[in-house]
């Protein structure tokens, strides 16, 4: 409830160029750096962000025109002593700034304050959590470092979702008809396939050697954006073998001239997504082993719909579904699927369809708390970073993980060692990304960032204590779909 009367009352203002204020910017010198985000947090680094703008103009979204500036990160183990320095990877040239510490020590408290132009960054203000980690006197914020997940290192998997290929609109929550959205800067590609490209490139930058998709890879499922979508994930690798995709409801079979070419979808319509990522007329969930890690993709969109509506396993999946967990109960899995089992404190709840229906996710619950093996629970669908463990199943947990296609714009590195996993948010860094995050954090009037980049450091950046022991490190791999 505490939500609901801030999400009504969200609207947005026309679109303008934001970029014609850089000139005039350069010319002043007079900046203001705002929005200060304590992203990522490995045992071992730290990545912030921040944005410069000219103070008192309106680039036409409620924000300040963005400024070029430079940008540093001034860093220690005492507030009083921040001697050690760190500097933005686009030094002086960029309103977009990202800076990543490294090499610091696992369980310390680190103190840090961020600057550009001899002035101090400002964190994101959240209504009920710390965008920038723990705030100090003089714009100063501290954060702990985690210690690593036990045991060897394995392999990474990016987990990612809500790509919406083909979409040229963001933050039309809900078909709510006062929230309206936001465009892309007129001249600059379509947004869907700057993130896109911006997440294969980091992703393996990242050192993910697997990528899975949780579903709304494409808008509305028409064949040349299943086709676009394919073709940018094939630069991280191999369908099948290097990375694999779930279905979302954005991805739901459709009616329509468009849609004509593709095969019949077992429910309505015509399944172009089917066509593009799966073969022959089997369903779209599957079970993948790799490297011992058992990995089950499922179909929450297996139902009849418009999408706008909680999601669903059909009874065939939900029996598969029970009868490959009984497989080998102690087997470490993964599961990865578009809409949560549950979501909390959400307030888009009021527009419906947040995840699976009730009834069902007390059951995959159940099943889950049967299966020692099930560890993790990857989601997508509400576009925000969230942790959660449910009573039910407390062994397994449940991330949401924020949305490819726009603020805050990235994936999470899911590290697998042979005692646990590390769980580690990473926004994509290109500058036209870098860009289009900032310019879509607008979304909701500015609110958007109160919903989605999450409230606590551990929704974005965790680590879970498992015997994954049974996985080893990369060899071939074997994907059985049925």
């Amino acid at each position: 409830m505490r939500w609901s009367a801030v999400v009504a009352g969200a609207s947005l203002v026309p679109v303008a160029d934001p970029e014609r204020a850089y000139a005039a910017a350069a010319r002043s010198g007079v900046v203001r750096p705002v929005d200060l985000e304590l992203v990522t947090l490995t045992e071992t680094s730290a990545i912030l962000t921040w944005y410069t703008g000219v103070p008192g103009t309106d680039d036409g979204l409620g924000r300040m025109k963005p400024a070029p500036a430079d940008g540093e990160v001034e860093y220690g183990t005492h507030p009083a002593r921040l001697t050690q320095r760190a500097t933005a990877i686009r030094p002086a040239d960029t309103p977009y700034h990202y800076v990543e510490l490294t090499g610091l020590e696992p369980g310390r408290t680190y103190y840090y304050r961020a600057r550009s132009q001899g002035k101090t960054a400002s964190a994101t203000p959240l209504a009920f959590g710390q965008a920038a980690g723990t705030p100090h006197a003089d714009g100063v914020h501290s954060f702990t470092t985690p210690q690593p997940p036990p045991g060897s290192f394995l392999f990474s998997v990016a987990l990612c979702n809500d790509l919406h290929l083909g979409e040229t609109v963001a933050g039309l929550v809900g078909q709510l008809p006062w929230i309206k959205g936001i465009e892309q800067v007129p001249g600059h590609p379509p947004y869907p396939e700057v993130m896109t490209r911006a997440l294969v490139e980091d992703a393996r930058a990242r050192g993910a050697g697997y990528l899975l998709a949780a579903g709304d890879v494409t808008s509305e499922a028409e064949p040349v954006d299943v086709g676009r979508a394919k073709a940018l994930l094939d630069g991280f690798g191999t369908h099948g073998r290097d990375y694999l995709v779930a279905r979302g409801n954005h991805d739901r079979a459709h009616e329509g001239p468009a849609y004509a070419s593709c095969s019949p979808g077992q429910w309505q319509g015509r399944d172009c997504f089917r066509d593009g990522f799966f073969t022959g007329d089997g369903p779209a969930y599957f079970s993948h082993d790799l490297h011992g890690l058992r990995v089950i993709g499922l179909d929450t969109y297996d139902k009849a719909g418009d999408g706008g509506d909680a999601g669903g396993l059909g009874k065939e999946q939900y029996a598969w579904f029970e009868n490959t967990l009984k497989e080998n109960r102690d087997q470490p899995t993964l599961v990865f699927g578009h809409h949560p089992i549950f979501v909390e404190n959400s307030p888009l709840a009021i527009t419906g369809g947040q995840s699976i229906e009730a009834g069902q996710a007390i059951s995959i619950l159940r099943a889950y708390d049967r299966t020692p093996g099930v560890f993790l629970h990857h989601a997508g669908h509400t576009h925000r970073n969230q942790r959660s463990v449910f009573p039910l199943a407390p062994r397994v947990v449940q991330q949401e993980v924020g949305a490819v296609k726009e603020y805050p714009g990235g994936f999470t590195l899911l590290r697998v060692h042979t005692g646990g996993c590390a769980l580690n948010f990473y926004k994509t860094r290109g500058d036209l990304a870098r860009a289009w995050s900032e310019r879509s954090r607008q979304e909701l009037s500015g609110l958007w960032p109160q919903l989605s980049l999450g409230n606590r450091v551990t929704d974005r950046n965790s680590v879970v204590h498992r015997d994954l022991s049974g996985v080893g490190r990369p060899r071939s791999a074997v994907r059985t779909y049925v």
